[in-house]
């Protein structure tokens, strides 16, 4: 019983052993077996469709628009010159004529960047105001890294856009649609250099039309006061895109290449992209565009009222049956200028539509404007009291008329920013100064720009040379020209030591 219980041991404990060297055999065979596949080109199956303008679904892809756009946009850098500050003057050091107690402590040279589009062959490209403004130097790189110097032809505050220009033939360039016919839901790409990454590309969708985010002339100080108005025209299209900055001044195509919008802010907490970003449409862009090269200025039309968009509150309020359009609250201090009570509008009205256009609130009417030219024709329907009229209004400029502004030229004066007036003879023996002219105050331009004047300033020499009264020190300033050296000599009257100013033309 014993041999047979030993033999079956056995026999089980061979047929495990053989179980097991045949299963490791097998899966080493498998193993060996195995091949692993790789295949040229890319995957080619699509998840997702649109229609294209014929009606037809044609796969979601954004490589051929990308290719096309991001040859037509540029890299913009600003530069702006170093310029010396003010200086306590030593008599026994010669060198603080320019240099200061200190050594020549100097402003470092300022830069910004952003981005363009190239709207011509000739080398004309739009951008942002912001970008470009006060710059001295601008250098655009194009995509294939060449870089060259451009010089501003135009801008516009009001719109925050620019067109500048290079000296470059056959560029290529993106075409303008009309962004009107552009619809929420819509995809979309953005294209530019943020972060200084030249050509990123993104893409979103169309998520608002027509916003208005009180983001243009919001930071000048005269504008926050109120003590001008705001004359900014905000429409934007609202994307969610990334943009971020250094995106400014970049392209919002479509998915066929076609220029929707100029990319100029981002709504952000943090600076950057949070979500939304905002593009000036394409119908401002052309025609702000068209203006600035024709007559070196926009040729803004006028309407000359006081508008509020109508909403629950104003409803209820003016006891107006409508729930959209834009309500006429007056015509503010323009009365005598204003086309539209020229044309029989009345405080009260609700401008409901231009010409085919809806009006569905004062965005849209500020926007409708915007596009049109003082002299410019256009037809009102508005509701007055629940009575629909039809009235034909001609546009006007700032000034009441409809004759072209032109463009404002600058003399060395008033690019300076300074408003000079003569000493009191009391004031300067006071002060033991035998001569000096006063600053009476400081606009936007250089010397504010460029140094820290303040009002008040009386300035005893120009260039080593004494003035006596405003009309010797505006005699001498008058003769400059762009890039020389001016220096103003000069105590201010609160602290009666003398202080230098340098800056160039």
């Amino acid at each position: 019983m014993k041999q047979f219980a030993s033999l079956l041991a056995a026999a089980l404990l061979g047929s495990v052993v053989t179980l097991s060297a045949y299963q490791w055999f097998n899966k080493n065979q498998q193993q060996q077996n195995v091949k692993i596949e790789h295949v040229s080109g890319v995957p080619s199956a699509q998840v997702a469709y649109r229609i294209n303008e014929k009606g037809e679904a044609v796969a979601l892809d954004f490589t051929g628009t990308a290719e096309k756009v991001t040859k037509a946009v540029v890299h913009i850098r600003s530069s702006q010159n170093s310029n010396s500050i003010a200086r306590e003057r030593d008599a026994n050091d010669p060198f603080q004529f320019f240099f200061g107690p200190n050594g020549p402590m100097e402003r470092g040279p300022s830069q910004s960047s952003g981005s363009g589009v190239i709207i011509n062959a000739d080398g004309y490209i739009v951008t942002n105001n912001h970008v470009v403004k006060d710059a001295d130097i601008l250098e655009v790189t194009f995509n294939d890294n060449k870089t060259l110097k451009a010089e501003v032809i135009g801008t516009d505050p009001d719109t925050d856009l620019a067109v500048i220009k290079v000296n470059q033939k056959d560029l290529p360039f993106l075409s303008f649609v009309d962004s009107d016919k552009s619809r929420v839901g819509e995809w979309v790409l953005a294209v530019g250099n943020p972060f200084n990454l030249n050509s990123t590309v993104t893409a979103g969708i169309i998520s608002a039309k027509g916003r208005n985010i009180n983001i243009i002339n919001s930071n000048n100080p005269a504008t926050r006061n109120g003590q001008q108005p705001n004359s900014a025209i905000e429409s934007f299209i609202q994307t969610d895109a990334a943009i971020n900055p250094g995106n400014s001044g970049g392209a919002l195509v479509n998915l066929d290449g076609g220029l929707l919008g100029i990319n100029t802010a981002i709504a952000s907490p943090t600076g950057s992209y949070s979500g939304y970003g905002f593009a000036v449409p394409s119908n401002i862009v052309s025609k702000i565009v068209e203006d600035l090269l024709a007559f070196g200025t926009v040729q803004r039309g006028w309407l000359g009222v006081e508008v509020r968009s109508i909403d629950s509150d104003l409803a209820k309020e003016e006891n107006l049956s409508l729930n959209e359009g834009a309500y006429i609250n007056g015509f503010g201090d323009a009365e005598d200028r204003s086309a539209a009570k020229d044309a029989g509008i009345k405080p009260g009205d609700v401008i409901v539509k231009i010409d085919e256009a809806p009006i569905k609130s004062s965005t849209a009417l500020i926007e409708y404007i915007g596009r049109k030219r003082p002299g410019d024709k256009i037809t009102m329907t508005i509701d007055r009291k629940g009575k629909t009229l039809v009235l034909p209004v001609t546009l006007k400029n700032r000034k009441g008329n409809v004759e072209t502004i032109k463009r404002e030229t600058k003399d060395a004066i008033s690019s300076l920013g300074v408003d000079l007036e003569d000493v009191d003879s009391k004031v300067l023996r006071k002060l033991d100064l035998e001569n000096g002219v006063q600053v009476k105050s400081l606009e936007r331009g250089k010397i504010e720009k460029y140094t820290d004047m303040r009002a008040g300033f009386i300035i005893t020499r120009i260039d080593n040379i004494t003035v006596k009264s405003a009309k010797e020190a505006i005699n001498i300033l008058s003769k400059k020209k762009v890039g020389d050296l001016i220096t103003f000599e000069g105590v201010y009257p609160d602290y009666p030591r003398e202080y230098i100013y340098a800056l160039r033309m």
